[in-house]
């Protein structure tokens, strides 16, 4: 893992245009290249990254200094993927750490048991979510963390499913985080949607309101 602390302005280009002002943020890059931009306020959710399979490569300017003022940057980190035209383009003006870690093999995130089961006993029964639905996989990796279960329902649609015990509204802005992820994947269209199973709803009816399945647990 490496982590980079900068004055950085940021430029991603490919299926979509998106650009980041000059301002100090964070700079993760994993070890399998995935670049992911963050900010010292707002959520968890990066603001701007570019998932693997990616290639990552550090260019050093000419008369590179690390004045912010200059028009030269002290170094360039562009991370370019590799099954697509998508770049994206980070401009270090001045950089106040730049330091790696091996962190080891990770055991993975352990669930409480309910959801765990659930998980399990649906993955086994894809065809609750619809007729001619097929499991693609259990924790299906994206560079926000993993979602619960991926499927393809009957028309050909990806559709990401989470498990919550409790049906708040983090459990929705979290699916909505991951659809508008996914749905920047050329090799998931058509557009994902997202399915939510939960117990109880203590955030009340706008958490109510987000897209969501019931399954009986008499029938699990």
């Amino acid at each position: 893992m490496r982590i980079i602390v900068a004055d950085c302005s940021a430029e991603y280009s490919g299926r979509l245009n998106a650009s980041l002002p000059l301002a100090k943020r964070v700079l993760l890059i994993k070890a399998d290249n995935s670049l992911l931009i963050f900010s010292e306020l707002g959520s968890y959710k990066p603001l701007n990254w570019m998932s693997a399979p990616c290639s990552i490569r550090d260019i050093t300017p000419d008369h590179a200094d690390d004045d912010v003022d200059t028009e030269v940057p002290q170094k360039v980190i562009r991370a370019s993927a590799d099954k697509s035209n998508d770049v994206l383009e980070v401009t270090l003006q001045h950089i106040y750490s730049d330091e790696s870690y091996d962190l080891g093999e990770d055991p993975g995130l352990i669930k409480d048991g309910v959801e765990d089961h659930l998980q399990k006993y649906l993955a086994e029964q894809i065809e609750r979510i619809g007729k001619g639905a097929k499991l693609v996989r259990r924790e299906y990796p994206t560079a926000i963390g993993p979602v619960d279960i991926m499927a393809i329902d009957g028309n050909g649609e990806h559709v990401a499913i989470e498990i919550k015990r409790n049906g708040g509204i983090d459990g929705v802005e979290q699916l909505t985080r991951y659809c508008d992820l996914l749905n920047r994947d050329l090799l998931l269209a058509p557009r994902a949607r997202h399915l939510r199973r939960a117990d109880h709803h203590p955030a009340g009816p706008r958490a109510r309101a987000g897209p969501r399945f019931q399954m009986p647990d008499s029938r699990l």
